[in-house]
């Protein structure tokens, strides 16, 4: 359902999270066809010149409201850049803020590097993983692109979890070394995350 706002709440200056929202929902439009590529250029050039609600409404005019996973690229702090494991593990998991490149090292550890609730801060992501005598476990959302560009050098960097994901999607690149050791590739699919996220709000 499209938001609508009273005369007064649209004549308020939009927010950071305002405009991501109606980016999402240009370009959710140009994906399932129901606008061309020009007009996604002009619409979100009107996104981010707009200053009020009411002129983020109009760029985002007849379209519908972007769902749960639609908003995965957004202009926020990264919540952490590096993860580390040495003689121990790491996790990052949950909703967080993954940086245009992240790096995670386990060296005679383990690690969980989990981006299937995440939000990215770039539309192609690089993840940097160098295993030692340990293993990390990365576990990716199966609606965004990923590829898988790692070596294994007496270890495993497997390379399952790539896959293609809808046109316009956010894309995460893997790479680096695993030497006695393993860097496996997990995709989750997020359809089954966002229906139980929904039956626990219901709850």
């Amino acid at each position: 359902m499209t938001e609508h706002f009273g005369h007064s709440e649209r004549e308020l200056l939009a927010s950071d999270d305002e405009r991501d929202r109606a980016a999402a929902r240009v370009r959710e439009a140009l994906a399932t066809g129901r606008i061309e590529m020009a007009e996604l250029d002009q619409r979100l050039a009107e996104i981010y010149h707009a200053k009020t609600r009411a002129q983020l409404e109009l760029a985002g005019r007849d379209l519908p409201e972007p769902g749960h996973r639609d908003i995965l690229v957004v202009d926020h702090r990264p919540t952490s850049r590096l993860a580390l494991g040495i003689f121990g593990g790491f996790k990052r998991q949950g909703e967080w803020v993954v940086p245009p490149r992240f790096t995670a090292w386990s060296i005679f550890g383990g690690g969980r590097l989990d981006l299937s609730e995440a939000r990215f801060t770039s539309q192609e992501t690089r993840v940097f993983s160098v295993t030692l005598w340990g293993g990390t476990k990365i576990v990716v959302p199966d609606d965004v692109d990923v590829e898988v560009r790692g070596f294994g050098l007496f270890g495993l960097f497997g390379k399952r979890g790539a896959r293609r994901a809808r046109p316009g999607a956010p894309r995460i690149v893997i790479s680096g070394l695993a030497m006695w050791g393993a860097v496996v590739t997990k995709s989750r699919p997020m359809g089954t995350l966002c229906h139980s996220k929904e039956r626990g709000a219901a709850g």
